[in-house]
């Protein structure tokens, strides 16, 4: 499986704001989500917070978060066509890891790039084979399209990630 990780991608500057304005800011709006995705089971009562960033509804194709300008760093350093959504999240801290249900974000082709906000032992898990440690400034890309699964922490208060997904230039649709 092809994927690809790049430590200390941002400019250290670049890395304090954007962590700063999510984690550091009283103002900045996290959404309670009670399903991780639509393959979790009934009984896990894990729980998670969002901050949409960005998504491309029909009618509205433009940044939909106020602290979208926090992002811009990430995205002027990778390759894409279109950006399709740009979501940050947050997942309180658990006596012990837990791993959450596999999934995709869409069924149909764009990459994904997962952007490690803290320093914590949780994890991505790609295919149920890979498991990438969350390293803060740290960028993960893959296939959109390979199954993957986000953790919990238990050294932190919590853990904190933006996904982006996109359609790069390019992409190969086989």
């Amino acid at each position: 499986m092809k994927y690809e990780i790049i430590d200390n991608f941002l400019h250290k500057d670049d890395w304090i704001n954007l962590k700063n304005s999510m984690l550091e800011n009283w103002n900045f709006p996290w959404i309670l989500k009670q399903e991780l995705n639509e393959n979790q089971k009934k009984e896990d009562l894990s729980i998670y917070f969002t901050h949409t960033f960005y998504y491309d509804f029909e009618e509205n194709t433009k940044p939909v978060s106020y602290y979208f300008k926090y992002v811009e760093p990430v995205l002027s350093k990778i390759k894409y066509e279109k950006i399709i959504r740009i979501i940050g999240n947050l997942y309180p801290n658990t006596k012990e890891i837990v791993e959450h249900a596999n999934h995709i974000d869409f069924d149909f082709p764009h990459t994904t790039f997962i952007y490690y906000i803290n320093d914590n032992n949780g994890f991505t898990i790609l295919d149920d084979k890979i498991k990438i440690e969350s390293k803060s400034n740290r960028l993960l890309k893959f296939d959109g399209l390979i199954q993957h699964k986000s953790t919990t922490c238990s050294d932190k208060k919590f853990r904190v990630n933006i996904n982006f997904n996109v359609k790069e230039k390019n992409y190969a649709t086989n």
